[in-house]
């Protein structure tokens, strides 16, 4: 895959993980009512720009573990 493939791909994944992530988390801490859906913008405000730093290089362990383990790295 190239490289900018990979960053684009890691932006769209970071970002709807930090959504999602940071709507759980605001609901378990603050509940369901009228004070989550700001707090959750808030959090994932937050959350998305660390997320993405943080998958550019999880995402390369990640994808080397899995090659690992499938052996699709290999050549025959």
């Amino acid at each position: 895959m190239k490289p900018k493939t990979i960053v684009i791909a890691q932006f769209f994944i970071s970002g709807m993980m930090a959504f999602l992530m940071s709507g759980y988390a605001t609901a378990l801490h603050f509940g369901v009512g009228a004070a989550w859906p700001g707090e959750w913008g808030r959090a994932f405000l937050l959350a998305w720009p660390v997320a993405f730093v943080l998958s550019l290089g999880v995402g390369r362990l990640g994808f080397l573990i899995a090659t690992r383990i499938t052996g699709e790295g290999r050549r025959a």
